[in-house]
């Protein structure tokens, strides 16, 4: 009969887990099991039996590499399936590899267990710095990095009352200007498809395209708006949802580029003419959009300069931790082709 004490598996068993039962932070698990000196002696012995109770164990591949993590940084992004990271990651290097960095990436895919996991792994082997494009402005945990001294800068994204560096864009701006030029154009009823509204990205493009719509004197119709998942899929279902309304919309604001391309494929298929029948702006002005049959209007980021800002950033961080915590904002633009005029 199997023991009720036998550890658990290693893969349900994280440094959170650790710090829990030992009523200790993640950090000074992190200096337990890295043996360091400053940890009182009670808390490291907590520490060392909950790993034991828990079966905890670091990494093996990461901790081989522990004479080079100095060195390392981590680049945790939301979605790795989104084109608009591939620029930003670039940036990323680029700057990294000029300093003597280089870059471990890794994807949360928008979940919080995903990024908590690769924050553990980041705090258990002593990455020099972490960039990431939080999955939540409330919920996203960086606290056991700042509490360890890590460097951090958030990317794309921001986190509501939290002490770090940040580079987004101008979101509420850009949304603004996509949705004015609908009207503009002669469409009355634009829906807007938007993003998981934990994140601050899609609550600024809510809040663009709501002041659009006042701006215009256009009451804002709530069945207009939908919330889907930042995926290609999500946004095929949200188009479907509102073209079916029994008043639907002539237009669509489409909040990033993969629900833009879920959009597009489904008006496709449907054998709606785009622009005529309904007008479409997406969020990301990709390679893809000048392609497409009709050319796709689009809010361009500067997505590359987002990455090496947000590298340049974790350097200074690094050299002078006690420097003020400042936020940057990188401007959109506007990029219009035929998708969007009649």
């Amino acid at each position: 009969m199997p023991s009720a004490h036998r550890p658990r598996e290693r893969s349900l068993s994280t440094i959170y887990d650790v710090a829990r039962l030992a009523n200790v932070s993640p950090a000074t698990v992190s200096r337990v099991l890295n043996d360091r000196s400053d940890v009182n002696p009670e808390m490291a012995r907590r520490v060392r039996a909950s790993v034991e109770m828990l079966g905890y164990r670091p990494n093996s591949v990461a901790r081989n590499l522990r004479r080079r993590v100095a060195s390392v940084w981590a680049l945790i992004i939301s979605d790795i399936e989104n084109p608009h990271f591939t620029a930003l990651v670039r940036g990323v290097e680029d700057v990294a590899s000029s300093n003597g960095y280089s870059v471990v990436l890794c994807n949360s895919d928008e979940e919080l267990g995903k990024e908590r996991s690769y924050i553990d792994v980041a705090l258990a082997e002593r990455m020099a710095g972490v960039v990431i494009s939080p999955s939540s402005d409330r919920d996203s945990a960086i606290g056991p990095l700042l509490d360890a001294g890590v460097p951090v800068v958030t990317i794309d994204r921001r986190l509501r009352n939290s002490p770090v560096n940040s580079v987004v864009v101008t979101n509420k701006k850009g949304a603004q200007e996509a949705t004015r030029h609908l009207l503009d154009g002669g469409y009355r009823r634009v829906a807007c498809i938007t993003g998981p509204t934990r994140t601050t990205t899609a609550s600024q493009r809510l809040a663009g395209y709501r002041a659009a719509l006042s701006e215009a004197g256009v009451e804002h119709d709530p069945s207009l708006v939908a919330v889907a998942d930042y995926k290609e899929a999500g946004g095929a279902e949200a188009t479907r949802t509102l073209l079916a309304l029994p008043e639907p919309p002539d237009a669509l604001f489409v909040a990033n580029s993969l629900m833009t391309m879920g959009a597009l494929g489904w008006l496709t298929e449907a054998g709606v003419s785009i622009p005529d029948q309904v007008g479409l702006v997406g969020f990301d002005d990709l390679p893809w959009a000048r392609l497409v049959h009709p050319r796709l209007t689009a809010v361009a980021q500067p997505t590359y300069d987002l990455g090496r800002t947000a590298a340049q950033m974790l350097v200074e961080r690094a050299s002078d931790p006690g420097s003020p915590v400042r936020g940057v904002t990188l401007p959109t633009r506007l990029v219009v082709r035929d998708s969007s005029l009649r």
